[in-house]
């Protein structure tokens, strides 16, 4: 297997392909309503609809940055935690699952089409390079789909 299709492998397993690790970051959301979505453990903890939020922004700011795409483009305001929208219902919490699979589609095309010889380069001036920058947000995905699977939990028991 090359390294690009091994790249490509952790970001399905990290996103929403069956992988021995447990639940992927879509497995992890899937049948959340809105208002369980919008759950917040404490005063100043995150939830999942945030999480769902911020995955979606760091799979765009990953993109821009191995495509050297202008920013600005990511559809909603802010950046890193973008915040939620002011009404909390079925309907935007749908939108912003869409937001999160199609940035995922778009990574996973940009990631797709990169020649295998940029891999071991470092992604401009940063310290990673394209195949670390990878690897590593397909790891983003697996650390918050346990943040929600915990979130789950403690919601079912509060």
């Amino acid at each position: 297997m090359t390294e690009l299709k091994l790249l490509l492998r952790l970001l399905d397993q990290g996103f929403d392909h069956a992988a021995w690790h447990g639940p992927t970051l879509g497995g992890a959301i899937r049948g959340l309503t809105a208002r369980q979505a919008a759950w917040r453990p404490g005063k100043g903890r995150h939830n999942a609809w945030e999480i769902v939020l911020h995955t979606a922004y760091w799979k765009y700011a990953v993109r821009r940055r191995l495509t050297g795409g202008a920013q600005g483009e990511f559809p909603r305001q802010g950046s890193n935690w973008p915040a939620l929208p002011s009404q909390r219902d079925e309907r935007h919490w749908r939108a912003d699952l869409r937001l999160l699979k199609e940035e995922h589609r778009k990574l996973r095309r940009a990631v797709a089409a990169l020649p295998p010889s940029v891999l071991p380069r470092r992604v401009g001036k940063r310290r990673w390079t394209h195949s670390e920058t990878i690897h590593g947000v397909a790891m983003h995905d697996l650390y918050h789909a346990g943040q929600i699977q915990l979130l789950k939990r403690l919601r079912e028991r509060g």
